[in-house]
């Protein structure tokens, strides 16, 4: 199927509680490090920006944000792996960047791997700038692994 046809059956909705278990298998596939259940339950509970991808009814990503007064972060930007490297994870910022303007939001951040440069390509694309490091950010097998910490106006 190509990516056209893709996205006339994509949707970016509200995560709920009864989506929890879909978004926790994508995380544990994803990530060596994951998110606990609870971690996402108190994220949907507390009122971050939780929004999951659905294409043909089936969870494939997620998006978990927070926002402070004119300014959002985005903490987690996942998609399952027999889905990468066809534009979902650019629909879903996209989707994003444009709510949070509807909300006021000036200016969007997150943090990077620097080994991630597949993420780094997306952000970069999409405008993002990098402006800091954070030391020793992300657990390793080794140890620990710097953060870049990126941002992008989206007024």
């Amino acid at each position: 199927m190509s990516s056209v046809q893709n996205l006339l059956n994509t949707s970016c909705v509200n995560m709920t509680t009864d989506h929890i278990t879909d978004v926790y298998s994508i995380e544990t596939e994803s990530y060596t490090y994951p998110w606990s259940e609870k971690i996402f339950l108190d994220c949907v509970n507390n009122n971050y920006l939780c929004r999951v991808l659905i294409v043909d009814d089936q969870i494939i990503g997620y998006i978990i944000s927070s926002i402070v007064q004119d300014e959002c972060h985005i903490m987690n930007l996942c998609i399952k792996m027999d889905f990468r490297k066809f534009g979902y994870a650019r629909y879903v910022l996209n989707e994003l960047h444009t709510e949070i303007k509807v909300l006021g939001c000036k200016m969007v951040f997150l943090e990077c791997r620097p080994s991630n440069e597949a993420a780094l390509r997306l952000y970069n694309s999409e405008g993002y700038n990098e402006i800091g490091i954070r030391k020793n950010y992300y657990p390793t097998e080794k140890g620990h692994e710097d953060a870049l910490m990126l941002v992008k106006n989206v007024k």
